[in-house]
């Protein structure tokens, strides 16, 4: 008996797991009251054994507003559902399926020239969500659990030349400047550079420690640091706080910046996280092994046997540095020989080079051809 009655209304008090949950009925009828105890119990059995019972009218547009509010949203997720939503916006999310996914992969390719890599981006966010959803018991599972994603056209990765190196620092200045060679001499990402602080760098034993990452790999590793890393940061040294700041605020952008440098150096336009990728081809070619080149850079080791227990000692990863800081001088000394005539040759070179898909490099640019082998030669495990 779950059913008593208090006054004229009957209340409804079920026992689950020695929890009492009570619930008005809101009516002296003994037999309406009994079909509303009788629906109390199914859902609160329901819940006990999180059996989902979606609401069939819910869109997607709800369902990614709760998201949205939910505090477990990232940059990322905002901005790719700006183009989910006006195609799946007003669909019940019951109703999302694989072939609708074709469907929207068929209507942004309409008229434009995206890339299936960025289509890709898209439906992530849109799993993603779902996945969410079915976390919070608000859809009992995920449709596109297993959507098979569009293959994707690896892309040429741009590795900046020594000479383009120091045309780029010679037009970037103050924080910007130290960015650039933060990335350049320690491979690291820019939100890890942006999240660095003082306390984090070991003068006394010349090593750096990223503790702000983007991938569990990444976080707490140490870096060492190259003679000219070490006396750029010791000119600059505090005894707390980040290391990079902009009017004694954080910097969370650099675009303008970044623009700028490039328009006052007159260079082929690069990502910023392509200098991770110049860090990461220059070990390459100073003969670095690529365990010691993923453990500098943080890089996941994947799934290979023994990855767990592999750890590489400091003492490796200083002389890895030295053998890059030992190539950068050789390079160094290599474009200083060359002739003045030569050197611009090779920069315009190098810039349609990398500027078209198919175009070769010029015959006569030893330092072009040089960065195209680079580009080229960049492993699979930098993509990450």
């Amino acid at each position: 008996m779950s059913l008593f009655k208090r006054g004229n209304v009957f209340w409804s008090y079920v026992w689950v797991d020695g929890v009492r949950h009570q619930l008005s009925t809101g009516t002296s009828n003994r037999k309406r009251a009994e079909k509303i105890d009788s629906k109390h119990k199914e859902e609160l059995n329901d819940r006990r054994f999180q059996i989902v019972e979606a609401d069939p009218n819910m869109t997607f547009a709800e369902l990614d507003a709760r998201f949205i509010a939910s505090g477990s949203v990232r940059p990322h997720h905002i901005y790719h559902s700006q183009f989910l939503l006006p195609f799946f916006g007003d669909v019940p999310v019951l109703r999302i399926t694989k072939s609708l996914t074709e469907e929207y992969r068929r209507a942004r390719h309409s008229g434009s020239s995206i890339k299936e890599a960025t289509i890709n981006r898209d439906l992530s966010v849109l799993r993603h969500i779902l996945y969410w959803a079915v976390d919070e018991q608000l859809i009992p599972a995920n449709p596109l659990t297993r959507l098979r994603m569009a293959r994707e056209r690896r892309t040429r990765r741009q590795v900046l030349s020594v000479a383009e190196e120091q045309l780029l620092l010679s037009a970037a200045q103050g924080h910007l400047r130290t960015m650039i060679i933060l990335a350049l001499d320690t491979g690291m990402r820019r939100g890890e550079i942006t999240g660095e602080r003082w306390e984090d760098i070991d003068f006394a034993q010349k090593v750096l420690y990223v503790t702000r990452s983007k991938t569990p790999e990444g976080e707490s590793r140490e870096i060492p640091l190259s003679a000219r890393l070490l006396k750029l940061l010791g000119a600059q040294r505090q005894t707390r706080g980040l290391v990079i700041e902009f009017r004694g605020r954080p910097v969370k952008i650099i675009k303008t910046t970044w623009k700028t440098a490039f328009r006052i150096s007159k260079l082929r336009h690069v990502r910023f996280h392509d200098l991770r990728h110049t860090f990461n081809t220059r070990l390459m070619e100073a003969g670095v092994m690529q365990e010691v080149r993923m453990a500098l850079m943080g890089h996941s080791s994947g799934s290979r046997v023994h990855s767990t227990y592999t750890h590489i000692e400091l003492p490796v990863k200083r002389e890895a540095i030295e053998k890059l800081e030992k190539w950068k001088i050789h390079e160094e000394n290599l474009l200083k020989e060359q002739p003045t005539d030569q050197k611009q040759e090779n920069k315009h070179a190098s810039t349609e080079s990398e500027r078209s898909e198919s175009g070769p490099p010029s015959s006569g640019s030893s330092t072009a051809g040089r960065g195209e082998a680079r580009t080229q030669s960049l492993e699979k495990e930098d993509a990450r």
